[in-house]
């Protein structure tokens, strides 16, 4: 059976793309198969008994409600009696949804109660901000408020501190705005207290106008996640995304959007060349108040509609016409504009792998670095040539032509994909040998090799990774530290991510007489994995040769912090376990030399102390209601970020001129494979070759100083460690 590896990364905006029919399903039948799914496929084969049950009602309510601000203990205590020890009963018996909807129903209420409350208070209030009051900046743990008296003194609470916060980001963008001697940015903007009324009023209807198919989607995808983090229900909209994100590839109109407080959506970016793009009418913050599907005539109106129901009425099949109804960004307040795009397939460029090669002179010496970008294992079940593995083949390729002397793959951020184009790519760098181990339910295990007789590259090798990197990216790090392939740097770990999912949509199982189309679909823990000398990655992670300090190293970000992990564990090593010798990689020498460098660097010094500075305010999980004594820390905050400015903005300055006397940098994503002479980067344009996105009026005043060469500190190790084992393995010194 072909598998698949996945871990489907959160996104900030949606794209358009095509779109399933709007039928409805029959959620208690999905329930059902759903739970006929779990207990037949997944990897623990948990038993669907009265503690599963509890794992479920205890997750439901948690999504809906994490912090604990708008349910009461009596509606807790009332729900748990009445449904905490059943949950799977009404499963089995089809009668599950009508639990979820009477919870959700209630959830509605004390939405609309603690927003009514908060409107009140926003119209006649008095904050004072004088009192020595703290409330809990994470209250995932905190008890339930006791009533509705209790839960609205929280919600005063919570507002208190948002109006401050948002008072004292106002002040900090304004006196930013007078040291530059530029016009605020904050002219436009409403009152704090107006802007928090839309934004809670915003969500308020995003509540309300839940359908069945969002009621059901909350509810099974605690059904779901009770089994582990990443078996997942997906409903019909997201099964559409998840789609998109994995293939690499959308049928829409090119655009990015974004939700607005007052309820509009803004045109955050638009695809160069895209659909919009080349019909020239939808402007970078124009807002879309209304879309007409098909273009026959027949408006919806969208405002304060979630994104992603905004997406799926503009979204559609290749060929066809969408009208969209907008307030054009140049427009006088009222205007109205109707702009009739024809959706086509668009290339989501960014986020695909692309290279670079950094070429160091030392007199007559040239040393080539070639560094590729992987943001994620994507295929394309369609056309293969689209797959991760092919676009990584050819880069590979390419540098071999512009005869590179070592290569690093960043992975960093990469929250996985496909376990087949993992495994094909790993043998781009291993050759014909165990990329990862696979067990099943019931303990028996396989090994799955390269399928490569011989490497397409066996020269020197870094991997850079970080508490992004997570499920495919952790097999290949994992298997290329295994062999002694390569040295991995990065954080003190990565995600954790042990395990193998299938996607399995819902419709498919469902009897020929029900509706399918919205059914969704269960992404499925089926198996675990394991590095080729028989530990998992599960909740450990990879740890890396050469670690670089990371503000995610107090965080607590990774697998092993997630609800229902499952457990890490060790099997025998693979059969054709041969790792290259250890001293082929001079690791020790490495790493001591990256140590010594990171001691001296002011960069990760600065690491240093955000890292004892987060770490404090964590553990402490309290927020000050007090304005003077939240802009003291604030004077002191913005203290130490202008003297690490001036300090950086000097010091950057004769960086660049170093790095303009060391090195060159040279192009070479996939539109670059084919041409003779490879063009130098330019950050700034290279930036807008896929996408224009809006301007932030607030990235002016924004006096933070670039990267030198636009490479962080981290790139600039990464790349420092190459450079150091090219030096060690080759004897080239740069």
């Amino acid at each position: 059976m072909k598998t698949f590896h996945w871990f489907l990364t959160p996104i900030a905006a949606l794209w358009l793309f095509s779109s399933c029919s709007a039928r409805a399903a029959d959620f208690d039948l999905v329930g059902l198969e759903v739970t006929r799914l779990l207990q037949n496929g997944h990897y623990a084969r948990m038993n669907f008994d009265e503690k599963l049950s509890e794992r479920i009602f205890d997750d439901y309510i948690h999504d809906l409600d994490p912090s604990r601000l708008y349910f009461v203990q009596s509606d807790i205590d009332e729900f748990s009696k009445k449904y905490r020890s059943q949950v799977t009963d009404l499963l089995a018996s089809k009668k599950a949804i009508a639990m979820a909807r009477e919870i959700h129903k209630r959830y509605q209420s004390r939405v609309k109660e603690r927003v009514s409350a908060i409107s009140a208070l926003l119209k006649d209030g008095k904050f004072t901000f004088e009192s020595d009051v703290s409330i809990m900046r994470d209250r995932e743990d905190a008890p339930w408020p006791k009533d509705t008296a209790e839960a609205n003194h929280l919600m005063k609470l919570q507002l208190e501190a948002s109006l401050l916060a948002e008072q004292l980001r106002r002040d900090d963008i304004a006196e930013r705005a007078r040291e530059q001697e530029k016009e605020s940015p904050l002219g436009d903007e409403l009152p704090p207290r107006e802007k928090l009324a839309q934004r809670y009023d915003r969500y308020l209807q995003g509540i309300e106008k839940a359908d069945d198919e969002d009621v059901a989607n909350y509810f099974l995808s605690a059904v779901a996640r009770s089994h582990d983090p990443h078996t997942e229900y997906f409903s019909a909209r997201e099964l559409d995304q998840f789609n998109v994100d994995i293939s690499n590839k959308l049928v829409g109109i090119g655009a990015l959007l974004r939700a607005e407080d007052d309820g509009a959506t803004k045109i955050e970016g638009i695809v160069n060349n895209g659909p919009a793009d080349k019909a020239g009418e939808l402007q970078l913050g124009d807002r879309v108040i209304a879309v007409d599907s098909i273009n026959d005539g027949n408006w919806s109106d969208i405002m304060f509609l979630t994104i992603d129901k905004v997406v799926e009425k503009i979204r559609g099949e290749e060929g066809t016409e969408v009208a969209l109804k907008v307030e054009p960004a140049d427009g006088a307040a009222g205007e109205t504009r109707v702009i009739v795009i024809e959706r086509e397939l668009v290339d989501m460029k960014d986020e695909q792998s692309a290279g670079e090669i950094f070429e160091y002179k030392n007199g007559d010496e040239v040393t080539k670095l070639g560094v590729i970008r992987i943001p994620q294992f994507y295929f394309d079940r369609q056309d293969r040539s689209r797959n991760v593995s092919v676009h990584v083949e050819r880069i590979v390729e390419r540098m071999k032509k512009e005869g590179v002397d070592g290569i690093a793959l960043d992975i960093r951020g990469n929250g996985g994909g496909a376990l087949d184009e993992v495994q094909r790519m790993t043998g781009f760098f291993n050759g014909r040998s165990s990329v990862v181990q696979i067990k099943r339910t019931g303990g028996s295990t396989q090994s799955l090799n390269a399928g490569f007789g011989k490497p397409l590259y066996d020269g020197p090798l870094v991997v850079w990774t970080d508490k992004g990197s997570a499920s495919a990216s952790e097999i290949i790090a994992g298997a290329l530290q295994d062999y002694n392939r390569a040295v991995i740097v990065g954080s003190a770990s990565t995600f954790g991510k042990g395990t193998v999912q299938q996607p399995i949509p819902i419709g498919r199982q469902l009897p020929v007489w029900s509706d399918r189309d919205r059914a969704g679909a269960l992404k499925l823990t089926i198996q675990k994995y394991y590095r080729p000398s028989g530990s998992s990655t599960q909740n450990d992670g990879v740890v890396p040769d050469i670690h670089l300090p990371a503000l995610t190293d107090v965080l607590e970000v990774g697998e092993a912090y997630a609800r229902h992990a499952l457990e890490h564990d060790v099997i025998r090593p693979a059969s054709n376990f041969k790792p290259f010798p250890k001293e082929s990689l001079p690791t020790a020498v490495l790493a001591e030399r990256s140590a010594a460098r990171i001691k001296a660097s002011k960069d990760y010094q600065y690491v240093r102390e955000d890292m004892i500075r987060v770490k404090k305010r964590i553990d402490e999980n309290r927020i000050s209601l007090n304005k003077e004594g939240r802009k003291a820390e604030t004077k002191v905050n913005e203290a130490r970020r202008k003297a690490r400015n001036g300090e950086r903005r000097a010091r950057f300055e004769k960086v660049e001129e170093m790095d303009d006397k060391t090195f060159s940098v040279y192009r070479l994503n996939l539109d670059d494979l084919e041409i003779d002479t490879l063009q130098k980067v330019d950050r700034k344009e290279d930036d807008k070759r896929h996408m224009r996105r809006a301007k932030n009026d607030l990235e002016d005043l924004d006096d933070t100083p670039e990267w030198p060469s636009g490479i962080d500190a981290g790139k600039r190790e990464g790349l420092n460690v190459l450079l150091d084992l090219v030096s060690l393995t080759s004897k080239k010194v740069p």
